[in-house]
């Protein structure tokens, strides 16, 4: 596929895309060093709950959703039903729906091939990685989230294995503490973003209404907690269009009054 960039007249076309797939792999190193704790926590609680090395790592190869992991694995150890697996998974991931609905424009026009491949790969973390790239280029680069999304896929099935490796030998791995990577991944996701009045006022409100589900222990915390985040920060982005709109108004007639 032809590349979506213009390649600088100084290097050749394969060393632009050389270039292209080292930096999407740096980039993302600092991330996939972040997430390495969640991905052995991923791979020995599933030797915790009775699934085989083989199937532990499927889970990683072929679910590749950390947060969903998580979710299922502790359903599977509560002996949770297929359908609560399931609605589970599918509320955790539903966020991805919202990613693939702003890369669309970007990626629509690409080979089949590709869009499966940038679907399968499509994660929090690629996705911050790409969208900060697209920033600083001015255009989505295909390739750059490919290669920033798989480097993130080795890394987080490399620490499932050593989870795996690990959970056959060290009793109780889950105790550890590992889970705090999830909240530190996030964190390093989310605080870069904000960058305006509305997504800080998505996150404080967000971040408030977890605190309090967690503490009163009202059940579906974290939907309740995206949803008014959500809404908070749709509320504020109107606040300040119209407050915007109002200014502009305010110096049109000031601007006439002078003249």
């Amino acid at each position: 596929m032809p590349s979506t960039q213009s390649t600088p007249k100084e290097i050749s076309p394969d060393q632009f895309q050389f270039l292209t797939a080292l930096r999407a792999v740096t980039d993302m190193l600092p991330l996939g060093f972040a997430v390495i704790p969640w991905g052995i926590l991923c791979g020995s609680l599933a030797i915790e709950i009775g699934l085989n090395p083989w199937q532990a790592q499927a889970m990683s190869l072929f679910v590749f959703a950390g947060a969903a992991q998580l979710a299922s694995l502790n359903l599977l150890a509560g002996s949770g039903s297929m359908a609560s697996i399931m609605t589970s998974t599918a509320v955790i991931s539903a966020r991805h729906l919202l990613y693939s609905a702003v890369i669309r424009e970007d990626v629509r026009h690409l080979p089949l091939r590709w869009r499966v491949s940038l679907a399968f790969v499509l994660t929090d973390e690629m996705f911050a990685m790409a969208l900060a790239h697209q920033a600083k280029t001015k255009r989505f680069d295909p390739h750059y989230a490919l290669i920033s999304g798989f480097a993130f896929y080795f890394i987080w099935n490399v620490s499932t294995l050593a989870g795996i490796t690990l959970g056959t030998q060290i009793p109780n791995l889950d105790q550890l503490g590992l889970e705090f990577a999830i909240a530190a991944t996030f964190i390093a996701l989310v605080v870069p973003n904000i960058k305006d009045s509305p997504t800080l006022i998505a996150v404080a409100v967000s971040a408030l209404v977890a605190l309090a589900c967690k503490q009163f222990q009202i059940p579906h915390g974290m939907i309740l907690a995206t949803g008014t985040g959500m809404v908070a920060a749709y509320i504020a982005l109107q606040y300040s269009k119209r407050n915007g709109k109002q200014k502009g108004t305010l110096s049109t007639e000031n601007a006439k009054e002078v003249k």
